[in-house]
């Protein structure tokens, strides 16, 4: 819920509680609230959830006990997936002219001034071929997340102007630059930076890629990548305790031994998140969700909040804290929060973090192991993506806008005109 520099957090998560004790030693059963009961609501701000959990590690068949590096190996087992630091292409073509596709131009959405949806214009761009380390990607589906939102809006500022928006995507590797080599083409996804997904074809770091499991498909893929790799490290890694959420996580979160509790608008998301697991709901238009957040830990507040919603539940959230507890702010769908002195803090020896997914995924075998971990969940069941909304990528303005007015439920992808998915 406080304002982030355009590297934070690309996704939207309100907020979300835990609780647990001194981490040196077993805690107890854990609060944990979340805005958002599911990952296409997280980002949207759609719903909280709140998860009251034993802390145990999700029985995971694609990672061992054993260090990154094992984990790593015996994902590449399951999936018979090249995971290599940075990943490597190898084929019968002994140069990179031979697989490269020509300069021609390509389509893309280009933002030229900071406004509403009508700033996205679809327009030819030409990107050239891979340098040293890179490659090129023609996307098949692109993911539509609020950060996407924020950059077009000027919340959050681009590098430079005009640029092409997109944090998130899966497609087919088509050009390798020097050095590299093919070993497998095949689907690869990367979600964060550099911006640019929308577009037909993009350019990318070779080693900001992961290969995309043959048994998920693309729009699934494209629909999660970003959300459960921001799940994944606000949980394992943000605050030390072995809990998911949003709908992505609710079954997450259920799977692990958690009581859900999900604070909702309306009744009719009420039903969905009571489908998607939630124990208990909260509709925040008849109740207060303070009041029933603290009264379901008997009264004493909980241990952790995730918030993504920003201003308008910033102050909530700390209220729900007990003492000693984690305030992880990782995102500002109703706006910046106001500032706080660091005297709100000491009422209660509070804690407060605003973490990146980029800091949590800037190495490679921390990439490859988040996500690792979301393509095993998915295979598991545990994690369940619904995507109810594709549009043409020709069509961006009409998404933003729709997602922005709530029109949406689930994820929401862009399909490049022409794309068969």
């Amino acid at each position: 819920m406080t304002s982030a520099p355009a590297t934070e957090h690309p996704c939207r998560l309100p907020p979300t509680i835990v609780a647990t004790n001194d981490h040196r030693r077993r805690p107890p059963p854990r609060l944990v609230q979340s805005s958002n009961c599911n990952v296409e609501g997280v980002m949207r701000g759609k719903c909280d959830l709140f998860v009251f959990n034993q802390p145990h590690l999700l029985p995971n068949p694609f990672l061992t006990k054993s260090t990154n590096r094992h984990s790593i190996l015996r994902l590449q087992q399951q999936h018979q997936l090249n995971f290599s630091k940075p990943i490597l292409f190898k084929s019968k073509f002994a140069t990179v002219s031979a697989i490269s596709t020509s300069s021609a131009m390509v389509k893309a959405i280009r933002v030229h001034e900071i406004g509403g949806p009508e700033v996205l214009k679809w327009e030819d761009i030409e990107i050239g071929e891979p340098n040293d380390g890179e490659i090129k990607v023609r996307n098949k589906a692109i993911g539509l997340n609020f950060i996407d939102i924020y950059f077009r809006k000027g919340v959050y500022k681009a590098a430079a102007v005009p640029f092409t928006p997109g944090m998130e995507a899966v497609g087919v590797v088509i050009a390798v630059g020097p050095g590299l080599t093919v070993r497998q083409v095949g689907d690869v996804a990367y979600a964060g930076n550099p911006m640019g997904a929308y577009a037909e074809e993009q350019i990318l770091p070779a080693d900001k890629v992961v290969p995309v499991p043959s048994s998920v498909d693309p729009i699934v893929a494209a629909s999660v990548m970003l959300k459960g790799m921001t799940a994944q490290y606000l949980f394992r890694h943000s605050f030390k305790q072995q809990v998911e959420l949003d709908r992505c996580c609710v079954k997450w979160a259920n799977a692990l031994g958690a009581t859900v509790i999900g604070t909702v608008s309306t009744k009719e998301k009420a039903a969905q998140a009571e489908e998607d697991g939630c124990h208990h709901v909260i509709v925040t238009k008849q109740e207060n969700f303070i009041e029933r957040v603290t009264e379901i830990p008997s009264g004493q507040g909980v241990e952790v909040v995730y918030d993504s919603v920003g201003k308008d539940t910033f102050e909530g959230s700390l209220s729900c804290l007990k003492t000693r507890g984690y305030m992880v702010s990782f995102g500002q769908a109703s706006g910046a929060p106001d500032p706080i002195p660091l005297s709100a803090l000491a009422s209660k020896s509070l804690f407060l973090t605003r973490p990146s997914l980029n800091h949590y995924t800037a190495k490679r075998d921390e990439l490859l192991e988040t996500a690792g971990e979301v393509f095993a969940n998915i295979a598991t069941g545990v994690l369940r993506v619904r995507f109810n909304h594709k549009y043409p990528l020709s069509q961006a303005a009409q998404a933003h806008s729709d997602l922005e007015n709530r029109k949406t439920t689930g994820s929401v992808v862009l399909i490049p005109d022409g794309v068969d998915m």
